[in-house]
């Protein structure tokens, strides 16, 4: 029986400014459910399609992998069919795909196809219309944010081609003061500037000096619509609070638009439960990430993130996962930290 192939096509980033750009945004509006799926839209990214359908697989190779970021962007009647077309392609390069960051509803669909799955850690959601900081429970953040207004801060929303130097300036500094071995994590965090910017909204906080920290959002789709807090730094010397000054100023804002949630985002190896673990996962997999949990700050700082997430009472905590194509290993792992530059 003769069936009709599929002409399957890799669309590089190289295209992303001309007309692949719009259809990967389209595709993410359209049927992402991930709060963090614009980071699909990174320079640095490639994108796979199959010819006639609207769906997309991001990914970027890393040695004998592909690595996929946040499952598969299509139609559910479509995205069976994308993931196997997907794997053909990564056999005729004679690469295996290793995917991060995939939402307890890809599990299904990653293990009908033969995937091994394992939790890697958690994302952290803030639901807008319950939003508040009265209470006891917040005194420190109400605290921390008023002695960063007493310095002087002011906190607005503004365009990244204005500050952009200014930008510049806060993003070397902040590097410095992490070593001078310390990379810039790629592929799982936001970036500035691009074809993607005029989606992205940027507030920064000033002091008489300039500009001392600034954080950027995202947009949000899916179920939970509403802004990622994605890419944020500071200058080292920058008064305690600037950070949460600026997230509360953006925060205040995006309610009085009526925006409903707040997203976080993913921090790996955070909120490890075997409870989350789907059937089949690996054991040695699941030992190792409670390991990096608890020791793996050279590889990842998620203390210093979930710190940060927690003390503003997120009410969604969802398990976030990796797929494993060919069996868990420890090689593939490794490919997922240096795509992120975490090594």
């Amino acid at each position: 029986m003769n069936r009709s192939r599929t002409r399957r096509t890799a669309t590089p980033t190289a295209d992303a400014s001309g007309e692949v750009l719009p259809q990967v945004l389209s595709a993410v509006e359209k049927h992402a459910d991930n709060p963090s799926a614009f980071l699909a839209l990174n320079e640095g990214n490639r994108y796979f399609r199959e010819d006639g359908g609207d769906g997309f697989v991001v990914y970027r190779p890393s040695g004998r992998y592909l690595v996929q970021f946040g499952g598969v962007f299509a139609a559910p009647g479509q995205q069976a069919s994308l993931l196997r077309a997907f794997r053909s392609f990564a056999r005729e390069q004679r690469r295996a795909i290793v995917g991060i960051q995939l939402q307890r509803d890809d599990i299904d669909l990653f293990q009908e196809e033969g995937f091994t799955i394992n939790q890697v850690g958690s994302s952290y959601s803030l639901d807008l219309s319950a939003f508040s900081l009265r209470g006891s429970k917040f005194v420190k953040l109400r605290n921390k944010i008023s002695r960063a207004r007493r310095s002087g801060l002011t906190v607005a929303e503004t365009d990244w081609e204005t500050c952009a130097r200014d930008i510049e300036q806060i993003d070397k500094a902040w590097l410095r003061s992490k070593g001078r071995h310390v990379k810039e994590i790629e592929f799982l965090v936001g970036q500035l500037g691009g074809p993607a910017q005029e989606h992205r909204r940027l507030f920064v906080g000033t002091l008489d000096s300039g500009p001392v920290s600034y954080i950027s959002y995202s947009p949000a789709h899916g179920g939970r619509p509403g802004w990622l807090h994605d890419l944020s730094r500071r200058l080292p010397d920058a008064p305690p609070g600037v950070m949460e000054a600026v997230n509360l100023h953006a925060t205040e804002t995006f309610i009085k638009e009526g925006a409903d949630w707040l997203h976080f985002g993913f921090t790996p190896f955070t909120g490890l439960d075997p409870r989350h673990e789907p059937a089949g996962a690996s054991r040695l997999t699941g030992r190792f990430m409670r390991l990096l949990a608890e020791h793996g700050h050279a590889v990842y700082p998620a203390s210093t993130q979930l710190a940060y997430k927690e003390k503003w009472g997120p009410q969604v905590v969802l398990p976030e996962y990796l797929a494993f194509e060919r069996g868990a290993s420890f090689g593939a792992i490794w490919q997922v930290l240096r795509v992120t530059k975490s090594v």
